[in-house]
């Protein structure tokens, strides 16, 4: 039943590809503005209940597939770093987590430059650099993103998007990321 369903969904992707009116692949970066939200962290008896966002970066490859001519699908393969500070009365630490994230979104544009997108992402757990070993993070993190988009020329774009995470971020405390992203690219 799996091998049926991978294969329906296979030939699918493959006509809708073939279909689509036209294919762009381009480049995009920016930042990122990341946080976790959830629990407070107990380490050695002390509780941090309070987390600060960190600032980072994301940097990948993206494709356009427009599929009407309203309506596109964007695939994306960036390197994101997301995570927090925590913090308590006396001393904080820096968590950052390196992913390499998947998101696909579904773009309606509103007007020949604005597009309001939505979709799923999925992010693999790359590197953790962090000034303890408290807990261990998820490997795979699965998450829902939107936001909106500016074609400022034929080729070059703006977007600001905001992922949160559906799947927690750690084994052991129960936190997920967010992050708020703002980007510029260039589609070929």
């Amino acid at each position: 039943m799996k091998k049926t369903i991978l294969i329906a969904s296979l030939l699918l992707g493959i006509t809708t590809i073939s279909q689509a009116q036209s294919i762009r692949l381009g480049v995009k970066g920016g930042i990122n503005y990341a946080n976790q939200n959830g629990t407070e962290i107990t380490l050695n008896l002390t509780n941090y209940n309070n987390s600060d966002a960190i600032t980072s970066y994301h940097a990948g490859l993206v494709a356009e597939i427009k599929l009407l001519e309203n309506i596109a699908i964007q695939p994306e393969l960036l390197y994101s770093t997301q995570g927090a500070t925590y913090k308590n009365a006396t001393e904080e630490f820096k968590n950052e987590l390196g992913y390499i994230s998947i998101p696909v979104v579904a773009k309606i544009y509103l007007s020949k430059s604005l597009s309001l997108e939505a979709g799923p992402q999925a992010s693999f757990l790359l590197s953790e650099r962090n000034k303890f070993d408290y807990k261990e993070s998820q490997t795979f993190e699965f998450a829902a993103v939107a936001g909106l988009g500016l074609n400022i020329t034929k080729n070059l774009f703006l977007q600001a998007r905001y992922g949160v995470g559906l799947t927690e971020a750690s084994k052991d405390a129960q936190t997920k990321n967010s992050t708020f992203q703002i980007s510029a690219g260039i589609l070929f």
